[in-house]
């Protein structure tokens, strides 16, 4: 049965569970029994199948949705180029699509965009792969000021989108419904579903991560059991509701994300006509406030694996090609500890970003809120030296920390080169991060014998 947020308004209503299988009908007796395609499906609607994945991929990896729609999706015009495309596919520099450095690179907060619809407000800022090979994925912020138009909708066909909502309040119509997404939640839209986005707070930032190989899953819980992490029924997904609007000379705009490129095409319906639909394909949204954290209560800090959120697991189990980690508010607890994470290098590549608060591990003031930070593949990095020398002096009693704070991590096996608006264009990468952060940790070693190290 459907549920409905207490938080929500009731006309955002919303179906509980993670890639289950659902139905939805706006109209009763819409979605045939024991069946998919009838022969004339009812209320002389059209089935139309949503595939996505393979057709023979396994049974438990299969996804697909059944829509029953008034028009089918395919009719529209041919498609055209659309001259946004350089903000998603930027044109190549000196070294290829992708800057590829070593430097540890910290953002400041980007913009918000008060003229910038949906389409036309995203920016490609790093990733990896190639979405036309179905391999990585792309790291993109969104600053927005304004509605789409009403008669348009969006879709990507290079990958699921994971949209993090840093500021404003996004109301998100799908084929499938209505979601409502706000600061603290998290929106998935998974590759081809065509939606529309409107802003009725006013302008709204975030960032995207699209991945360009698979699904998002649940992680494996391993030892931990069966309930803990993110659990499955906190996830919602929407109900079934239409639009009516085929009055004569209606003009509708589709925008195709298609390979890194921006395509218009034009039809004279809705492409928001879907009476009813079922199956496990389809978008939902998640209350990061639900995230049931784990960690230690004896010593040591445990891998930041433990805020896992939603994994794409690569063909190597348990090396990832996307994991999206959340540093929420938790209790600290371990003894004999260095209670903030703990100085490292790493073969995946972690892309950070703060939706609000203060970052534990960076206290200086330049990890803000909007901002973001990567330690690409075997970069070092650590709390800053403020940081490292109040931890290494804090009487270790429990501590709750991460009051009013939420930070996250797209986190990759894969080698994250940034883009030329990234590195130069955006005007807000942070030239003293190294310097601010980790050129004040000095050696403090001392021989057994008493004497100074030399």
């Amino acid at each position: 049965m459907p549920v409905t947020n207490f938080s929500t308004p009731e006309k955002y209503t919303y179906l509980p569970g993670f890639a289950t299988y659902h139905e939805s009908e706006a109209i009763p007796n819409t979605i045939p029994i024991a069946q998919n395609a009838p022969q004339k499906p009812a209320h002389g609607l059209y089935a139309e199948k949503l595939s996505g994945t393979a057709f023979t991929a396994p049974r438990h990896e299969n996804q697909q949705a059944w829509l029953y729609r008034i028009v089918p999706a395919s009719a529209h015009s041919s498609f055209d180029p659309l001259d946004l495309s350089p903000k998603l596919n930027p044109p190549t520099s000196e070294n290829g699509r992708w800057h590829q450095i070593p430097n540890q690179l910290r953002w400041s907060p980007f913009d918000l965009d008060d003229q910038a619809s949906w389409v036309d407000g995203m920016h490609l800022v790093a990733g990896a792969g190639d979405a036309a090979l179905k391999h990585g994925l792309g790291i993109l912020v969104f600053a927005v000021g304004k509605s789409m138009e009403r008669r348009t909708a969006y879709y990507s066909a290079d990958g699921d989108a994971l949209i993090v909502l840093q500021h404003g309040v996004l109301d998100v119509t799908t084929e499938f419904g209505k979601i409502l997404v706000r600061p603290g939640e998290i929106f998935v839209i998974p590759r081809g579903i065509r939606y529309r986005v409107d802003l009725p707070d006013g302008p709204a930032r975030g960032y995207i991560l699209e991945l360009y190989s698979g699904h998002f899953a649940l992680p494996e819980l391993g030892p931990i059991g069966t309930n803990g992490l993110a659990n499955g029924g906190d996830f919602q997904c929407p109900v079934a509701a239409f639009e009516e609007d085929f009055e004569d000379g209606n003009t509708y705009t589709l925008v195709a994300k298609f390979a890194g490129k921006l395509f218009r095409a034009k039809q004279d319906h809705t492409p928001f006509d879907v009476v009813g639909w079922k199956g496990n394909y389809y978008p939902y949204k998640y209350d990061l406030g639900r995230f049931n954290t784990m960690g230690t209560i004896s010593y040591d800090h445990p891998d930041p694996s433990i805020f896992t959120v939603l994994t794409a697991q690569s063909d190597k189990p348990g090396t990832a090609i996307a994991d999206f980690v959340i540093f929420p508010p938790r209790w600290l607890v371990g003894e004999d500890t260095f209670r903030p994470p703990y100085y490292h290098r790493n073969c995946m590549s972690e892309f950070m970003g703060m939706i609000c608060g203060e970052y534990d591990a960076k206290i200086g003031g330049g990890f803000l809120p909007a901002g973001a930070s990567l330690h690409n593949v075997m970069s070092a990095h650590g709390p800053d030296a403020e940081t490292h020398k109040k931890a290494s002096e804090a009487p270790l009693k429990p501590v709750k920390v991460g009051e009013g704070s939420m930070a996250f991590m797209f986190e990759s096996c894969l080698m994250v080169g940034v883009t030329e608006w990234g590195l130069h264009k955006c005007d807000k990468v942070q030239e003293d991060y190294n310097k601010e952060s980790w050129e004040g940790l000095k050696g403090h070693f001392k021989r057994p014998d008493g004497e100074a190290a030399r």
